[in-house]
């Protein structure tokens, strides 16, 4: 069978522009912070200014596009793009909150409720075993489980670590001690049908969920309306309490887990920027 060593055609590099929509509060808080970082570190130079290097960070993070690619774009080396933006990450994680901090702010501003909810965040298969643990038989792909609460109003407060997909959420919740640390502070958790099981207590429990449907009965009509009344507070900021979704929807993050940990407790920092302001080209 014959074979060509010869390439099909000539080789050239195509360089284009996207839109990226970020607020104006969004740049200048990571311009700020990585700013104050590099003050701090006594970083002499670096080959793009602070705000320049917050655009291309936060592009790699929002789009599934190859660092290489990314930083060829911009006349960078991938090793160069890939530590700017593990060095973001690792500053937006460390502003993340405590889980124990945000539930004692909760109770002390009068609040008595918070939502609770599960986010699959789609990843790149890899070969290996290890591959293993991180595919979903609920949603039939790879990715990681990440807790997430939110007040009654949507706003995300605190996100878990990014564990296997493997693993339920029920499991995340135990690993993080979610109820033990719920009636610490007197606060209960609405949750889904998913959450079901890891209180024990059910004449005062700390996650409030509903009543699942028995196989091959019916709901009696007390239950069907517990079930709308818990329902209802998590449907009414359902578009808005899942910001981790939103922030990676429309992108399948090709890091690895160690990389990946801190990216979404860092999810809580950029969560600051609701509305986008303005468009920023690369």
């Amino acid at each position: 069978m014959p074979t060509k060593s010869t390439p099909a055609g000539d080789h050239s590099e195509l360089v284009y522009q996207c839109r990226l929509e970020l607020s104006t509060q969004t740049l200048t808080f990571l311009t700020g912070l990585l700013s104050s970082h590099l003050k701090k570190i006594r970083s002499r130079w670096r080959k793009r200014p602070a705000g320049r290097i917050a655009v291309i960070v936060l592009a790699a993070l929002r789009h599934d596009q190859r660092l290489s690619g990314l930083a060829g774009g911009n006349d960078l080396s991938r090793t160069t793009m890939d530590r700017w933006l593990k060095e973001i990450i690792d500053l937006l994680a460390a502003r993340a909150p405590r889980l124990e901090r945000v539930l004692a702010k909760i109770a002390r501003e009068g609040g008595s409720v918070v939502l609770l909810d599960g986010s699959l965040i789609p990843t790149q298969r890899r070969t290996g075993i290890p591959m293993r643990r991180r595919w979903s038989a609920k949603h039939k792909r790879h990715g990681l489980l990440v807790i997430a609460l939110t007040d009654v109003r949507g706003q995300l407060l605190w996100t878990s670590t990014a564990r296997p997909a493997r693993g339920s959420e029920i499991t995340a919740c135990r690993h993080d001690d979610l109820v033990g640390r719920l009636r610490e502070a007197g606060l209960a958790a609405i949750a889904d049908l998913g959450f079901v099981g890891p209180d024990d207590d059910t004449g005062n429990p700390a996650v409030i969920t509903g009543y699942k449907k028995p196989k091959g009965k019916k709901l009696p009509p007390a239950k069907k309306l517990v079930n709308q009344l818990i329902e209802s507070p998590r449907s009414s900021v359902r578009n808005r309490s899942s910001p981790i979704r939103s922030r990676t929807k429309e992108t399948v993050i090709p890091s690895t887990p160690a990389e990946r940990a801190p990216l979404f407790p860092a999810t809580r920092s950029q969560a600051i920027a609701r509305k986008p302001g303005s468009a920023t080209r690369l």
